[in-house]
């Protein structure tokens, strides 16, 4: 049976959907629909796909049976309630939009749709990071004592004066926390569990952006671990994302999306040293050229499509980052800690 994918946006994230997409036996990409007809049509061109600038011509379009959204972030929510609406499941970029009260809403529409949502955050589908989180839930590592999450990457200025909706409040939500950090964010609370109070300092030190790029956060989870998460885009020339993980048995070190180091008590038997690390210049580009982990997160949501099972990170999963990133804005903006609500 051929899936027949709709992808909604015209940049490099969704030229990095399609390839994705297209490494899948039996997948194709059907329509296009974004608003640079340029880039629209140079898409549609090397992937067989039908253009649209229509919005609702495009959801109309036959067959098709889900929609990858990579559009600006802030309308996520509202482009993934149109297509469940009109019974396509919905596959949407990080974050699932930027507010939980968005998200509440494109959740509810799924739901009543009896569509499947699924949020990007590929990193769950990595094996080093599954590896990983089998040694946290296993007992591995200990007790959870201590994380140290570091995203120092760099995007030049015209990263953000080239773009309409990088580094804005209104569609972007935010700057390096909640675009470039969130991955990051969602990796820790899939690994640690929830947090439930954090405090957070926020600064525009180097790029002429609404947002901030460079944000701190303390944080305080559940069972009793406590983390700092430090997120720029101002660090030149741009750094690995690095997660350092220390329990009662020892510390894992991950870089690259793969377990870098692993000072364990008891080692356990096997190891994915020998994978390749993800090649995505993530640190210094927002170009996304390895697309394996987009790939098995693509294969992960048609599996549950076609089982009828949940994705490896549904609408309610994907709204957990966003509660903590709401969570570390309020924390910067008022100066005090924040609690955060039970999910």
């Amino acid at each position: 049976m051929t899936i027949h994918i709709g992808l909604i946006g015209g940049g490099n994230i969704s030229e990095t959907h399609a390839r994705a997409a297209r490494a899948i036996a039996g997948v194709e990409i059907a329509a296009i629909y974004g608003t640079n007809a340029k880039k629209v049509a140079t898409l549609c061109r090397e992937h067989g796909a039908k253009p649209y600038h229509d919005f609702d011509a495009f959801l109309a379009h036959r067959p098709m049976d889900m929609v990858a959204i990579g559009s600006p972030s802030g309308m996520h929510a509202a482009q993934g309630i149109a297509a469940a609406q009109r019974g396509l499941h919905v596959l949407t970029e990080k974050p699932i939009d930027i507010s939980t009260e968005r998200a509440d809403v494109l959740i509810a529409a799924a739901e009543r749709s009896g569509v499947k949502l699924g949020v990007m955050f590929q990193d769950r589908a990595k094996p080093g990071i599954r590896e990983l989180r089998d040694w946290v839930s296993t007992g591995v590592i200990g007790k959870p004592l201590l994380v140290d999450a570091r995203v120092k990457w760099y995007r030049p200025p015209e990263y953000y004066s080239g773009s309409r909706w990088r580094g804005t409040l209104a569609l972007d939500g935010g700057g390096a926390l909640i675009n470039q950090a969130v991955h990051t964010v969602d990796l820790l609370l899939w690994l640690l569990g929830d947090v439930v109070r954090v405090q957070g300092r926020t600064a525009t030190v180097l790029h002429a952006i609404e947002a901030e790029d460079t944000a701190v956060a303390i944080l305080e989870f559940a069972s009793g671990a406590l983390g700092v998460l430090q997120a720029t885009t101002a660090a030149y020339p741009g750094h690995p994302r690095r997660v350092e993980i220390t329990g009662a048995e020892g510390t894992v070190i991950l870089e690259q999306d793969r377990i870098l180091a692993a000072n364990l008590r008891t080692p356990p038997p096997g190891s994915s040293a020998g994978i390749a690390p993800d090649e995505n210049q993530s640190a210094s580009s927002a170009v996304v050229s390895d697309v394996r982990g987009h790939q098995a997160l693509f294969e992960d949501f048609l599996q549950a499509i076609e089982q009828d099972t949940v994705p490896i990170c549904d609408g309610h999963e994907g709204r957990r980052s966003i509660a903590l990133v709401e969570a570390i804005y309020r924390a910067a903006s008022s100066g005090t800690a924040v609690v955060l609500e039970k999910p």
